[in-house]
């Protein structure tokens, strides 16, 4: 098992899943901006997901474009995408190969569930 970089704007929710993760033995890089990601991204070859807030900051679409170039220099990285927000059909068709949508808010349940239909299987299992 890799790396799953988690990039949120609002610290109290990427406290949340890194230590949902952490807990169930993942290992987590985060950051609670696209300039912050791009840069994990850029450094770090061992990352196998990036679960992204779709909106962020003043952006309402951020993280569907950090994914699309995160996609394009790592094809084999898997997304998991994030929002409290309704997911329209248009942002659906910007969504990535190898990716899955996880509604805010979340349990532990339904994220590992979610890495699990991504094959970011937990690692005590």
């Amino acid at each position: 098992m890799g790396v799953v970089l988690i990039v949120e704007d609002e610290a109290p929710v990427l406290v949340l899943a890194e230590s949902y993760l952490r807990e169930h033995g993942h290992q987590t890089l985060s950051a609670s901006s696209i300039t912050e990601a791009s840069a994990l991204l850029e450094d770090n070859d061992r990352i196998d997901l990036l679960f992204t807030d779709i909106g962020l900051k003043d952006d309402l679409e951020a993280g569907l474009k950090l994914a699309a170039d995160a996609i394009a220099n790592h094809p084999e990285l898997k997304v998991l995408y994030t929002t409290g927000q309704p997911v329209t059909d248009g942002m659906r068709a910007l969504f990535v190969p190898k990716s899955a949508m996880l509604a805010k808010p979340y349990t532990v349940d339904q994220l590992l569930t979610s890495l699990s239909m991504l094959s970011i299987n937990h690692p005590s299992r």
